[in-house]
C-alpha cells in the first residue's frame, strides 16, 4: 500500500486565535456546530435545552428549546410543574420545529431530484455536443443508456404532440362539415 497523499483530518490544538477574521469565522462555525449538536440532543433524547453566549464581536446569541420561559422555569425549580401557558408554548414550539423539519426534508428531496434532473440534462447536452452520430464507437455504456432514455422521452413527446395535432385537425374537419 502506498503512503497517504494527504495528512487527512488532523487534531487542531486548542489555543486563543489572535487573527480577528479567523476568530470570528471560527466562532461562527463552532456556534453552528454547537446548535446542531443541541438540536440532535433534543431529537434523540427529548430534552429541553438553553444556550446563551456573547460573540467576540459583542453580539448576543442564544438557542432555546422549547422556549426561554420553559427553560428558565425548569432551571430555577427543576421539580416545579410548568404552567398551562408555558406547556402550551412548549407544545406549539415543538410542533413548529417538527413542521419545519418535515418541510426541510421535503425540500431536500426536491433538491436531490432537481440535481439529478439537471445532471441528466447536462449529460444529454454533452452527448449531443460530442456528435455521437459521428463517433458512436467512443460512446460508453452509461452514455448509451442516457441517450436511450432521452430518445425514448423525445419519441413519447413527439407521439403525444402528433396525436394532439391529429385530434385538432380531425376536430376542425368535423366542425367544417357541420358549418361551424
Amino acid at each position: 500500500m502506498e503512503g497517504k497523499k494527504t495528512k487527512g483530518r488532523q487534531k487542531i490544538p486548542i489555543k486563543k486565535i489572535e487573527n480577528k477574521d479567523a476568530l470570528l469565522t471560527t466562532f461562527s462555525k463552532r456556534r453552528e456546530g454547537l446548535y446542531k449538536k443541541a438540536s440532535e440532543l433534543i431529537t434523540e433524547c427529548d430534552v429541553d435545552i438553553g444556550i446563551m453566549m456573547i460573540s467576540p464581536a459583542g453580539k448576543p446569541h442564544s438557542f432555546f428549546h422549547p422556549t426561554v420561559d420553559a427553560i428558565i422555569s425548569r432551571f430555577q425549580n427543576p421539580n416545579m410543574q410548568l404552567s398551562q401557558g408555558i406547556r402550551l408554548d412548549t407544545i406549539t414550539a415543538r410542533n413548529k420545529v417538527n413542521e419545519l423539519k418535515n418541510r426541510l426534508e421535503e425540500l431536500d428531496v426536491v433538491e436531490d431530484a432537481t440535481i439529478a434532473r439537471t445532471t441528466f440534462h447536462d449529460q444529454v447536452v454533452e452527448i449531443r455536443q460530442k456528435g455521437w452520430w459521428e463517433s458512436i464507437e467512443q460512446v460508453n455504456a452509461d452514455e448509451v443508456t442516457i441517450f436511450e432514455a432521452w430518445l425514448s422521452d423525445t419519441c413519447s413527446k413527439m407521439r403525444h404532440h402528433s396525436n394532439q395535432l391529429e385530434n385538432g385537425a380531425s376536430s376542425s374537419l368535423g366542425r367544417e362539415s357541420f358549418g361551424v
